[in-house]
């Protein structure tokens, strides 16, 4: 299995935003229904086509593109 292998990119859906195995389903939706307090369980029962591991599939996504990195900019010599 790819890491990350139920997010997808279609432009046709949601303007290629990051979803859920090509549902309506935006990474960004799952994250901050997790981030203001909704469980797991109730998750899945709004949306009864998601799994557990479409959730955490979205919350680790969400942890990589946030792995912020400095790279301070140094002067070249002329």
């Amino acid at each position: 299995m790819r890491a990350h292998d139920r997010i997808t990119f279609d432009p046709q859906i949601l303007g290629g935003r990051a979803c859920i195995r090509g549902m309506r389903i935006s990474v960004s939706l799952l994250v901050n229904l997790v981030a203001n307090g909704m469980p797991v369980e109730q998750i899945l029962k709004e949306y009864p086509l998601l799994e557990a591991d479409d959730i955490r599939q979205a919350l680790q996504y969400a942890a990589v593109l946030t792995n912020e990195e400095l790279h301070p900019l140094t002067s070249s010599p002329l």
